[in-house]
């Protein structure tokens, strides 16, 4: 059983009663509000949660099946509803039990929302406002928290499962839900009004490049070529703003990866989804309290290189980790993959010249970029616009150099038509007619791509 104590029914119908006359006060409280205000239903949830965590044998959760547990938790909720003397029905008797119960098992009232599978974004601002994305737009909803420190016991709950901490020393963490959603936090004294929680959905059918072409994202002749980068060993840098899609478009790429290579992925919050057998995974740790511990980026490449990878994807390069990549693409690790944030395929490349700065290297600019020239094949800019839909919007050959300065042909691009009033986004993907230079390379490596998939006579797709 769950319960600390199992006594005679005469006893538990009075041990209820007197659970319910304690919190009489916290009763009183919320009695202004009608029953069936959100106010009311948060008071009430939260004093039977609390009247539950009094009762329970914590360490028989875990030993229970889970319909067992919810049953058990059930009939324990109606006597306690009971005693309480509020009048429910049935339907709303059903909602305080699935509330209950994603507060002992999940994240509150962000459960719902998780098991939403038409919500990509879950952003909530301080306990009194929560936002989702859903198909690319932003939208209110009715999800409340009953305070700051409901939210922070939600929000250290999702830390703590991945060993990581959040207090006033370490107000921002960056974490994941065990389905790979990214998360992040920020609590006073940084967030001035109160805690703020950025829950990035991890897809539950992992996207692949057919899907990516059924949703509008790219064109099939754009997908095809895509495939025939991966399959053919060339280094990829995919670009894009925040929300872009580009781990959706790493995924996708990596699915075209030769099954009998290893792969070691290396990440700050782990949420590739890759499908292949042989993947090794790797992902960051911060410091502990005394400030020791700490595994960076940098570190994990170093490590990676010594694992006999035959490709690293790394999740996303955002400092001195860089030139440890450059390195890898440049000794044998060909085929490896990894994302930027850029507003172009040209700032991919300036922005990823900066970091390798930050590595503390000793290299003249012309030796940074030839190192960049000779590491990375192809760069891809993914934009997310106005209409909430993400897409591949330029696909760039790195050609090599010219003096001091990395020449690159752009091989396909989305061309912009109009605007709607309300923000849809109308235009055409185009081949720009330039015969890639990687194209013999990928014919002699049996990678078979149509003659004409480079010709700008008509729109693609």
């Amino acid at each position: 059983m769950i319960w600390r104590s199992q006594p005679a029914t005469a006893e538990s119908s009075s041990r209820f009663a007197r659970t319910a006359a304690a919190t009489s006060a916290a009763a009183a409280v919320s009695a202004e509000e009608p029953e069936d205000s959100p106010v009311a239903h948060l008071e009430l949830k939260m004093r039977v949660h609390q009247q539950l965590l009094d009762m329970m044998n914590l360490a028989a959760i875990d030993k229970m099946a889970p319909e067992e547990f919810r049953r058990e938790i059930g009939e324990m909720v109606r006597e306690l509803l009971a005693a309480e003397q509020v009048p429910l029905s049935t339907k709303e008797k059903s909602r305080l039990v699935g509330d209950i119960l994603d507060e002992l098992l999940g994240l509150g009232p962000l459960e719902p929302l998780l098991k939403d599978h038409t919500v990509s974004d879950i952003l909530v601002n301080t306990h009194r406002q929560v936002f989702v994305e859903r198909a690319g737009q932003l939208a209110s909803t009715a999800v409340r928290f009953k305070d700051d420190r409901h939210l922070l016991r939600i929000i250290n709950k999702i830390v703590a499962d991945v060993g990581r901490r959040v207090d006033e020393s370490q107000p921002l963490v960056d974490a994941r839900l065990p389905d790979g959603s990214r998360v992040n936090a920020v609590i006073p004294p940084i967030a001035v009004d109160g805690p703020l929680l950025s829950i990035r959905k991890f897809a539950k059918m992992p996207f692949s490049m057919q899907r990516l072409v059924d949703v509008g994202a790219l064109s099939p002749e754009m997908a095809n070529i895509l495939e025939a980068i991966v399959r053919g060993r060339l280094n990829a840098l995919i670009s894009g703003g925040t929300g872009s899609g580009k781990t959706t478009m790493l995924n996708a790429m990596s699915r075209a990866i030769d099954q009998r290579e290893r792969i070691v992925t290396i990440e700050d919050a782990a949420e590739l989804q890759l499908q292949q057998p042989h993947v090794a995974r790797l992902e960051t740790r911060p410091a502990n309290v005394e400030g020791r511990g700490e595994i960076t980026q940098r570190d994990l490449v170093k490590n990676a290189l010594r694992m006999r990878p035959d490709r690293i994807i790394l999740g996303e390069v955002r400092a001195g980790e860089a030139f440890d990549m450059l390195q890898a693409m440049n000794t044998g690790h060909d085929g490896s993959m990894s994302t930027i944030h850029a507003n172009t395929c040209r700032d991919a490349l300036s922005r990823l010249e900066q970091m390798i700065g930050m590595a503390g290297i000793d290299m003249s600019t012309r030796s940074i970029r030839g190192q960049i020239a000779s590491a990375i094949n192809v760069v891809l800019q993914l934009e997310r616009a106005s209409d909430g839909k993400r897409r591949l919007i330029s696909i760039h050959e790195v050609t090599g150099m010219e003096g001091d300065i990395i020449t690159m042909n752009e091989i396909f691009r989305f061309q912009r038509k109009s605007t709607d009033a309300d923000g849809t986004v109308h235009g055409h993907y185009w081949a720009t007619g330039i015969r890639p230079r990687f194209f013999a390379d990928l014919q002699a490596k049996g990678v078979q791509l149509p003659p004409n998939l480079f010709s700008p006579d008509k729109p693609l797709g």
